[in-house]
């Protein structure tokens, strides 16, 4: 399994270093600004649907299900055909009726605002159909126990956005925002041809296609039961990401930019640690369950929830410490300003304070879901969401942009309580052991004194310059 989280890490890590890059060139060229904030909320819709696809709702609901079928490849074709159909057709909905979907997703938008970006919503909505079959054979890939082709996939994506950075740079800025929806589509082409290759070899198109001539029929009632459950449930802090965008529309210019540069940040820790274990525990706990090994399971959670735990720690303190320091090293250049990379800092910090809930909750998530708790986690969230938009009309008044980042945090805050309660408070603290505990205190002073040095080491090279 630690080989396996490694893999994982490293395809995240890398993908994220040239996300860094990406989004270096997106606030040199283009900036804080109407066109930066178009491009962001005409890209906002179908990211949301993928990282809810792909980062859990599709493969917690498929994998119990796909482990119990007893004809699997008229299962995975079937399932496969069923979505890609629903998909096609919510996308040629989009692009008919784009310019009232992007009302409904920035109504503070102006009239002309509105109509820039509904060309570029239709356009990127394309991904999310890319994104689909990518999710679909990723999951296969992930019964399979092969990770690496989908950690390191994502690279494609951030390569082929670099490259409409800079290739449009010099032009207007809306010529901009077009060249990076193209690259959207481009890059999702692309992680699609590096999944099929994957799929060939490990004969996954072998057994859709056995799926496809079989006359024999199975039912999708099971696993739609638990898909939309599932679908909700996942979703809580990719909802309150969009929520953030739809308030934020509605203050200053340049609002819905400061969140997404600072989202990015908090993206980081939680795609390399959060991501990199869920991803991998899944597919174990589920097998280990459905093998009634529940002791197993447990005991590989708990190993998760330590580790997990310890990196979130380091993480959250390091990055409230330096992060306007951060936020200056990767955003302050070009269009970019100092009074930009400061507000993108406190945003930063408000949304750090629900890294360690919203991480964990993905942990414990992940057990209901294999113990077929679809519906119950799916009522957590939804009470999550609600006091995320409470919090959020409460802050807005008083704390602006970072009053929205704050809600989000308070909202994961709630989530992880109630998902713990559900889980059982006895059996969480069990995970209490002495040299766990011992551990916790230690990262927490390791993570204090490497920002006090990283911050020393980072003053003394700006004296030295």
């Amino acid at each position: 399994m630690i080989k396996q989280i490694i893999i994982n890490f490293l395809g995240i890590f890398s993908s994220r270093v040239l996300g860094f890059v990406r989004d270096l060139l997106s606030a040199s060229i283009l900036g804080a600004n109407i066109y930066s904030d178009i491009f962001f909320t005409a890209f906002k819709l179908p990211n949301l649907f993928r990282r809810i696809f792909a980062e859990g709702a599709f493969t917690q609901s498929f994998l119990p299900s796909f482990a119990k079928e007893k004809n699997k490849p008229k299962f995975a074709f079937k399932v496969f055909v069923y979505f890609l159909s629903i998909i096609l057709l919510l996308t040629i909905f989009i692009n008919i009726f784009s310019y009232e979907v992007t009302s409904l997703i920035a109504p503070g938008f102006s009239q002309e605002a509105k109509k820039i970006a509904s060309e570029f919503v239709a356009i990127n909505f394309w991904y999310l159909d890319l994104i689909f079959i990518v999710t679909f054979f990723s999951t296969l890939l992930q019964y399979k126990n092969h990770f690496l082709t989908t950690a390191f996939s994502t690279l494609f994506l951030n390569l082929s956005l670099i490259l409409a950075l800079l290739i449009s740079k010099g032009e207007d800025k809306e010529t901009i925002v077009f060249y990076l929806s193209i690259g959207v589509i481009v890059g999702g082409i692309f992680q699609v041809i590096v999944h099929l290759i994957a799929a060939k070899q490990y004969k996954i198109l072998k057994l859709l296609y056995i799926g496809a001539i079989s006359k024999k029929k199975v039912s999708l009632n099971n696993f739609k039961k638990h898909f939309l459950p599932s679908l909700f449930g996942n979703s809580t802090a990719q909802l309150s990401s969009f929520i953030d965008t739809f308030l934020a529309s509605f203050l200053t210019v340049g609002s819905i930019s400061y969140l997404y540069y600072a989202n990015r940040l908090f993206q980081l820790p939680f795609a390399l640690f959060v991501i990199a274990t869920s991803s991998v525990l899944f597919p174990k706990i589920t097998k280990y369950l459905h093998s009634n090994q529940e002791l197993k399971a447990r005991e590989i959670l708990k190993k998760s929830f330590w580790f997990l735990f310890y990196a979130l720690i380091f993480a959250t303190i390091i990055g409230a410490i330096l992060s306007e320091d951060i936020v200056k090293l990767l955003f302050q250049r070009g269009a970019f300003e100092k009074s930009d990379s400061k507000i993108t800092a406190y945003v930063f910090v408000m949304y750090l304070i629900g890294l360690i809930p919203f991480g964990l909750n993905k942990l414990f998530s992940s057990y209901l879901y294999a113990t077929h708790r679809h519906l119950k986690a799916a009522k957590i969230s939804f009470f999550a969401i609600l006091v995320n938009i409470i919090f959020s009309i409460l802050l807005i008044f008083p704390l602006k942009v970072l009053g929205i980042a704050l809600a989000s945090s308070i909202s994961g805050w709630v989530l992880f309580y109630f998902t713990l309660k559900e889980f059982g408070f006895r059996d969480f603290f069990g995970f209490f052991e002495k040299r766990y505990v011992l551990g916790m205190i230690l990262a927490v002073l390791i993570s204090i004194i490497m920002a006090i040095l990283f911050k020393e080491v980072l003053i003394f090279f700006k004296g030295a310059i």
